[in-house]
């Protein structure tokens, strides 16, 4: 997990998370009571994703952002 700023200065805690189907998503939690966003995130495992994620740039987490759509249960 790591946090991020968006560029409203809104707080995301960001979270891999894994779909029922296998894929690896990128969960944006925001400060309570906002929606969960959910982004699909390409690794080649769990594992390779974590530390990907740890490299990620707040430029590449704002478009991840960007692209997310609300998660949905």
């Amino acid at each position: 997990m790591r946090a991020f700023l968006d560029r409203d200065g809104t707080r995301w805690d960001v979270v891999l998370g894994r779909e029922s189907w296998g894929g690896l998503v990128l969960l944006f939690v925001p400060p309570s009571p906002s929606p969960v966003r959910q982004a699909f995130f390409p690794a080649d495992g769990y594992d390779i994703a974590v530390l990907e994620l740890d490299r990620l740039t707040d430029e590449r987490l704002q478009r991840l952002l960007d692209e997310s759509q609300l998660k949905t249960d």
